[in-house]
């Protein structure tokens, strides 16, 4: 079948068979050693599966266009496996500028096809929280999230605002986040707050360091203590005291 009559479904199963026959069943067996949930991987290490993305994203971008390779990139993150999720992201991750709304709704549905952390912060990081930054209104989205029952859903609603604050963006934004979410029990999502504290107050000490203290008392020590990473000795034995 000549090129310009494949469909996206057609191409992501080539995709597919490629990274299938390419992975390394020894890496494989690895990488479930960072994860506590169960992991499928084709055994892909993050250099290479990010080379052989942007191969495809060239080729496709030529042969189809931007909607196609869209259209391909969400057939592959409904794979169960990390290489295929992963290589999804990596498809759009430089073309972030170019999407609009209806592709940012399109990621949103792909939360809840998360399987881990890794997939999970590959997806908010690199391609809903840059969109956020090229649109500052879709900042809105991240405070439905913080609702969500979904741990990735609150997680995503911290991880998508560190493109930004890394720009000094949504300082207020944060403050308001981290207050919502200061008593989550939720480790990952913990995680994912203290992550973007620590990005906010490398970015900006002086007006996170004040945030700090008012929540030092109530916060979760895993957010403190990650909040603070990047803060001067004094600083942090402070707000830890």
């Amino acid at each position: 079948m000549s090129d310009h009559r494949k469909t996206p479904a057609r191409v992501a199963a080539r995709i597919r068979q490629a990274l299938s026959r390419g992975g390394d069943a020894e890496h494989a067996k690895g990488v479930q050693w960072f994860f506590k949930e169960e992991i499928k991987s084709h055994g892909w290490r993050t250099a290479a599966l990010r080379r052989e993305a942007v191969r495809q994203r060239c080729e496709i971008l030529k042969l189809h266009g931007l909607d196609f390779l869209v259209q391909v990139a969400d057939k592959l993150f409904d794979s169960p496996i990390l290489d295929e999720k992963t290589f999804a992201v990596f498809l759009l991750e430089k073309l972030t500028d170019k999407l609009g709304d209806e592709q940012f709704r399109l990621l949103e549905s792909w939360l809840p096809r998360i399987a881990s952390w890794a997939d999970h912060d590959a997806l908010v990081y690199y391609l809903m929280g840059n969109m956020i930054v090229s649109k500052p209104r879709r900042k809105a989205a991240v405070f439905h999230w913080a609702k969500s029952r979904d741990r990735w859903h609150r997680r995503a609603a911290c991880v998508a605002l560190i493109p930004g604050t890394r720009r000094r963006m949504f300082f207020t934004e944060i403050v308001r986040l981290s207050n919502f979410l200061l008593q989550d029990e939720d480790d990952m999502v913990r995680k994912g707050l203290g992550w973007l504290l620590r990005e906010t107050a490398k970015a900006d000490a002086r007006k996170t360091i004040p945030h700090l203290m008012r929540i030092r008392r109530t916060a979760p020590r895993l957010v403190l203590r990650t909040a603070c990473e990047t803060l001067s000795a004094a600083s942090k034995n402070k707000i830890l005291e």
